[in-house]
């Protein structure tokens, strides 16, 4: 697999009912192309793919996940559940994510990542965020190589900011992490992609609330980088 950035711009969406991480993403994302942020319900979306939080068993009982299985009904959840049994055991890891076609015309896949292993699990104190988005992204890029251009355009909310207690600041800051690793590297597995950032977990926890962290890909060869 490329380990090349990515050349054609991912169209992605950030919106949240919460005005507090809408005012987050502005200053984290200020100037990033391809982002567009709102305030207002991801159900309002029209673009290729949601990314739902969860959790790793993908039961779509709270959040924003009840909001997407009530709006695409019941057969989401089985499908989420299906490829987690199938891909990954029957428990998705954080920093993993499964992309399963919605069954609608908009959006024609959801991407299910988890923030918590159970619901409604604090992970104020945790890089589970970073994890969940990187994942997310990285879920677009292995869509893309199987069926080229299928998603061109995505929408996420505050990941971890509501069940998941993580504040507005830190979360947006998390996030921009996580999108800004999309554009720098393509993972062979989710296990790389764990690695890469548990690696630079000093980094990222010591770096002040008003400045996100760039996370350095490996260098070739596999091994994450490490800042001096």
């Amino acid at each position: 697999m490329p380990e090349n950035p990515v050349r054609t711009l991912l169209q992605v969406v950030l919106t949240d009912t919460n005005p507090e991480v809408v005012d987050a993403w502005r200053a984290a994302f200020a100037d990033t192309p391809g982002i567009t942020i709102r305030r207002g319900s991801i159900l309002d979306e029209q673009v290729d793919a949601w990314v739902s939080p969860t959790n790793s068993r993908g039961r779509m009982d709270g959040g924003v996940d009840a909001a997407v299985k009530r709006h695409l009904g019941a057969g989401i959840q089985l499908r989420v559940q299906r490829a987690i049994r199938d891909r990954f055991g029957g428990s998705l890891p954080v920093g993993s994510a499964v992309c399963v076609p919605s069954g609608a015309t908009n959006p024609k896949f959801l991407i299910s990542t988890p923030t918590m292993e159970a619901s409604s699990q604090n992970v104020s104190e945790t890089l589970n965020v970073a994890l969940a988005c990187a994942a997310a992204f990285q879920a677009v890029h292995r869509q893309n190589q199987a069926a080229p251009g299928s998603i061109s355009s995505v929408a996420l909310v505050g990941m971890g900011a509501r069940t998941g207690r993580v504040p507005a600041r830190v979360c947006a800051n998390l996030m921009w992490s996580g999108h800004t690793l999309f554009h720098d590297h393509r993972f062979e597995d989710y296990d790389d992609l764990r690695s890469t950032i548990t690696a630079q977990l000093d980094d990222m926890e010591s770096a002040p609330v008003d400045q996100p962290v760039r996370i350095t890909p490996p260098r070739p060869g596999g091994r994450p980088a490490h800042r001096s």
